[in-house]
């Protein structure tokens, strides 16, 4: 599916691994240039999620039987130089436990840091005048948010003048990625197109756990659906 100069590319360096945001073969699906770290995070937040819906529920119990499936073949294929980097990322995290000590499991392992999922944002592509940032004092509310803006940068810039600019996780450094046959191993023992196919749907399923969360789908129709209606193909005594 990927191009063949992605795949035989005739410098050594360049064949080894894929060559970030590249066409992977499909529209609009670019080489992800860091999915393992991606796709262990979007994981790790839905088995969490998940713990919010009774073990009882069917969604809950298949997605967290594929989810853990995938997770454990990418935590199983670690990329070159993984061991020396978590010893660096370990050693910043100790040396900031204010800023990174949540990252931490009480078992002393790291938690997966990186965010996949983004907010999307669809556009009509019409353009209103309400699109438009108003210059000027603006009428009284707007006024007041501009004040708010303004007095809660100043604050920000002061604490930080004083204790410092307080570290973020993309202060850590990114995670080795993975080489191309490392790529092929997970997406041959996963069996779900390309690895950018298997973030995709990953990302889908994370969206769809907080969706079941708010509908609460598990629970009892308000309605009770007439007898036999969710019984299939069900011949009985009828030959």
């Amino acid at each position: 599916m990927r191009p063949s100069r992605q795949l035989h590319a005739t410098v050594k360096s360049a064949a080894r691994y894929l060559e970030a945001n590249t066409p992977t073969g499909l529209t609009g699906l670019p080489t992800h240039p860091s999915p393992r770290p991606a796709l262990l995070y979007t994981y790790s937040q839905t088995l969490q999620k998940l713990k919010q819906l009774p073990s009882s529920s069917v969604y809950r119990q298949s997605c967290e039987a594929l989810t853990k499936h995938r997770m454990k073949v990418l935590e199983e294929i670690k990329p070159p130089g993984h061991e020396e980097w978590l010893q660096r990322v370990t050693k910043a995290i100790e040396a900031n436990p204010e800023a990174y000590g949540s990252f931490r499991r009480d078992d002393g392992s790291l938690t997966h840091t990186q965010e996949s999922v983004q907010q999307k944002i669809s556009w009509d592509g019409a353009v209103t005048r309400n699109d438009a940032r108003r210059e000027g004092p603006g009428t009284e509310t707007e006024a007041d948010q501009k004040s708010e803006y303004v007095v809660r940068d100043i604050l920000r810039t002061d604490k930080e003048a004083v204790e410092g600019v307080r570290a973020k996780v993309s202060d850590l450094e990114i995670e080795p990625p993975l080489t191309a046959d490392q790529i092929n191993e997970v997406e041959n023992k996963i069996g779900a197109g390309l690895i950018e196919e298997v973030l995709q749907v990953a990302e889908g399923e994370l969206i769809l756990v907080d969706e079941m969360l708010a509908s609460r789908a598990w629970e009892d129709l308000e309605e009770k659906s007439p007898p036999g209606q969710w019984e299939y193909f069900d011949r009985g005594d009828r030959v």
